[in-house]
């Protein structure tokens, strides 16, 4: 499910969250490490504040797939029948990593403002359903 800003949306599961606390307007350094943890049930309701896609890091193989296609696709009908060939062999020889890099799902975090206050930010979007 695609979230979008302004959309309301329901905690999916039991989250618990541990970790340091700081306040949010100090630099973490001029606190004391102090430790926390918070339980939120399922069923909370809350709206999306910001949706942010991480996209995928794309390897030299991966991008020199994309440049070697793009070069056969524009000009392929043009070039000689052996160097057409060898580029075909070469995108043939990484279309295994290009392969690879699209299985690779796009992951996408969220800021949601709960109802009950708590702002979480940076959360796996499937942590929640359309309420």
């Amino acid at each position: 499910m695609t979230l979008n800003v302004g959309q309301r949306v329901r905690l999916a599961a039991d989250l618990r969250l541990a970790g340091s606390v700081t306040p949010a307007e100090e630099a973490a350094e001029e606190w004391a490490a102090c430790a926390a943890s918070v339980a939120l049930a399922a069923g909370i309701e809350g709206t999306v504040e910001r949706v942010d896609e991480h996209h995928r890091q794309q390897s030299h193989e991966v991008r020199e797939y994309l440049r070697l296609k793009s070069l056969l696709d524009d000009f392929g009908h043009q070039m000689p029948p052996g160097s057409r060939r060898q580029l075909e062999e070469q995108v043939g020889a990484l279309e295994e990593q290009w392969a690879a890099y699209q299985r690779r799902t796009l992951r996408v975090t969220v800021r949601v403002r709960l109802d009950n206050g708590f702002v979480l930010d940076e959360v796996p979007a499937g942590a929640f359903v359309s309420a």
